[in-house]
């Protein structure tokens, strides 16, 4: 399969299955694929100045990142869609609402690491594109938190992607001014 092939069935499935539940970019009407395509964009820039990276993999995984958290989609359904390395990444990705909120991300780093290096990228993608201007109805703790968080999963995923991770740095940098 092409990599566009790949890109369009992840996208198109990825697409309804947050559709069929409404959801949208935070306070927004904006359709929540959106954020999917600026993951999987960042994917494709960072596979662009990285050797020995599975694009086709990776844009998958980053298309369908959230598939499992946010919809009723099961392991098995995206498996049988996409193929076991995809679902098992996928799931690596997914955080565990059964764990206590603060071990979530912690756990699912440690899970990230057990995968290819795309999945690592794929979560550095991932939080390079949530690291927007927050939303207003946040306070000063939770900006402060999310950046914390943010630096975690930098220094957690080094030696991942060196673009991402200068990307990542970069908006770490940027996002600290929302917390002045």
């Amino acid at each position: 399969m092409s990599i566009q092939d790949a890109y369009q069935k992840a996208i198109r499935y990825a697409a309804e299955k947050h559709a069929e539940l409404q959801q949208t970019l935070p306070g927004s009407i904006i359709p929540y694929a959106v954020h999917l395509s600026n993951v999987a964009m960042e994917i494709l820039v960072a596979a662009s100045h990285t050797e020995e990276f599975d694009t086709e993999f990776a844009i998958q995984v980053a298309l369908l990142h959230d598939i499992l958290e946010d919809t009723h989609i099961t392991v098995e359904e995206l498996a049988n869609e996409f193929g076991n390395e995809v679902a098992t990444s996928v799931l690596a990705l997914t955080k565990r609402d059964v764990l206590p909120k603060e071990d979530q991300m912690s756990d699912c780093i440690s899970r990230i690491k057990q995968c290819e290096k795309e999945v690592w990228a794929v979560k550095l993608a991932d939080r390079i594109t949530n690291l927007q201007p927050p939303p207003s109805h946040w306070d000063k703790l939770r900006k402060a938190g999310y950046l914390l968080e943010a630096n975690y999963i930098l220094k957690e995923l080094h030696g991942a992607n060196e673009y991402l991770e200068n990307r990542l740095a970069g908006k770490i940098a940027e996002y600290q001014d929302y917390i002045i």
